[in-house]
């Protein structure tokens, strides 16, 4: 079973004062129960033996008033022994047998000691008086422990104070813990400027490791921002010389061939910079209601004459998500342009994009796919890995390696999640959640 380090703690918790419950019974039982039982023995005995006596030492007359007498004020009864008495003895368990032992040592080889006697229920003794036997009456709640609805309230009582102090402790133990966990998955998504976890906690192991978790994420924070700016400067610097060197193709190039050629790649180059200008943009702070079909249409405008590829939408109007626009719109670009160059259809290379958008709980699920020849299940896990490169079968076209990373990092920046499958009807399909939102 998967359990939580919450419920393991518990567990074990009360399991620890479970047994220990159990560890101090037995010893109370042992302390308590077996001395007093015992002592009640001796009672017992003691009242036995001064009958025996009394009756003993007695004539006629005075020993039916003695009998009387104690039948009705001490509420013992003695009536003579009959051969033909049934009888139950006394019950065998263990501590039954102890009480047996210790009665019969105190009264005599003779002493028969029984729980019922011709179907009547009781302490019954049997003993000798001269050449009569009789027996001997008594309640035998005086053998039993202490007993009653008082012990069984005494330990719900405890057993529920002591599984409640088991929960506190464990939720105690726990809740750093837990906060560390959160930490750490909002640091593995990107998030390195939420909350500081508490640096002056009470535990000096918790404050140790809260300080170090804090300040791992100041560096981290601080390594992404340089890399982010450094990637960001180095694309914008080769930008100049790539302005430079177009216009200088374009006015010193005189065979129009070779200079559309050199175009040709001068804007590749271009697009490149633009994926690492996306890939390095730190992550946006205004997330709003987006209507999303506005911004389909938005990215799907450029491509609606180009004969190679078909896109089809399935959204409604009224459709909306919490994102931002701008980034929604890289992201679905991206997408298009993926499919553009990888997702042309075996049978004819045409390239056919559906669009289709469903809400499901509270989530808009995004679902963008084509017709092309999808890729291996080797490949698939890494596709947005940055700068991989798929099959042969999709990578016809030059580029950076960034499209579908820069899709992801987007879409986690905007709340949401994104994975990418070959679809069961063929081709390759991108899908994402997004936090819908309410319409005005």
């Amino acid at each position: 079973m998967k359990l939580s380090l919450f419920w393991r703690t518990f567990i074990w918790l009360a399991l620890l004062i479970f047994f220990s419950s159990v560890a101090w019974l037995q010893m109370f039982k042992t302390q308590e129960y077996e001395p007093r039982i015992l002592r009640n023995a001796h009672q017992i005995a003691t009242v036995v033996n001064l009958t025996k006596t009394a009756l003993k030492n007695s004539d006629e007359i005075a020993r039916l008033s003695l009998i009387e007498m104690l039948a009705d004020e001490e509420d013992v009864r003695i009536q003579l022994r009959e051969p033909t008495d049934r009888i139950v003895a006394f019950t065998d368990s263990g501590m039954d047998k102890r009480l047996v032992d210790e009665m019969v040592k105190r009264l005599g080889p003779g002493t028969l000691i029984a729980s019922s006697v011709n179907e009547e229920d009781g302490l019954w003794i049997g003993f000798p008086i001269e050449r009569d036997s009789y027996w001997l009456q008594m309640d035998p709640s005086r053998l039993k422990p202490l007993g009653g609805s008082a012990w069984i309230i005494w330990l719900s009582f405890t057993t529920a104070l002591s599984l409640g102090g088991a929960a506190f402790l464990a939720g105690l133990i726990n809740r750093p813990l837990k906060r560390l966990s959160y930490a750490a998955s909002r640091v593995r998504e990107g998030h390195f400027h939420g909350d500081p976890l508490d640096e002056r906690a009470a535990t000096s192991e918790i404050r140790e490791v809260n300080i170090g978790f804090n300040r791992m994420a100041e560096r981290l924070a601080k390594i992404e921002a340089e890399r982010a700016l450094m990637l960001a400067g180095i694309s914008h610097d080769l930008r100049t010389p790539l302005a430079r060197l177009r216009l200088e193709t374009e006015l010193s190039v005189n065979d129009a061939q070779t200079r559309d050629l050199m175009v040709a790649d001068i804007e590749q180059l271009d697009d490149i910079i633009d994926k690492f200008l996306d890939y390095a943009r730190p992550e946006p702070t205004d997330l709003g209601p987006v209507l999303l079909s506005g911004v389909i249409s938005r990215c799907i405008t450029p491509w609606r004459h180009n004969p190679r590829l078909q896109i089809t939408v399935d959204v409604g109007e009224d459709l909306q998500v919490q994102a931002e626009p701008v980034e929604l719109g890289r992201v679905l670009s991206n997408l298009l342009e993926n499919a553009r160059r990888y997702g042309q259809s075996p049978a004819d290379g045409i390239t056919r994009v559906e669009i289709v958008a469903r809400v499901h709980e509270g989530w808009v699920l995004l679902r963008v796919r084509d017709q092309g020849p999808g890729v291996s299940e080797e490949s698939l896990k890494n596709l947005t890995q940055p700068f991989f490169r798929g099959d042969a079968a999709r990578t016809a076209a030059t580029g950076s390696g960034l499209g579908l990373a820069i899709v992801e990092r987007s879409v986690q920046r905007m709340g949401g999640t994104f994975s990418v499958f070959n679809s069961s009807a063929g081709g390759l399909m991108a899908l994402m959640k997004f936090r819908q939102a309410e319409s005005d």
